[in-house]
């Protein structure tokens, strides 16, 4: 697996989801949701190339 992050990404993502009110410093809910938002864009990018390879 790879998951190396460049130290300009990772500080920008860190920056996104920090949170000085949650005891683990992050915020969850914000953390969760753009979790799920890149999972739902990687699926629907998923099924336009499932089509595309489906009708040539």
């Amino acid at each position: 697996m790879k998951f190396e992050i460049d130290t300009e990404t990772y500080e920008k993502i860190a920056q996104v989801i920090h949170s000085d009110e949650s005891p683990v410093g992050i915020d969850a809910k914000k953390t969760h949701i753009l979790i799920l938002h890149k999972l739902q864009e990687i699926s629907d990018r998923l099924e336009r190339l499932e089509q595309q390879s489906r009708g040539h």
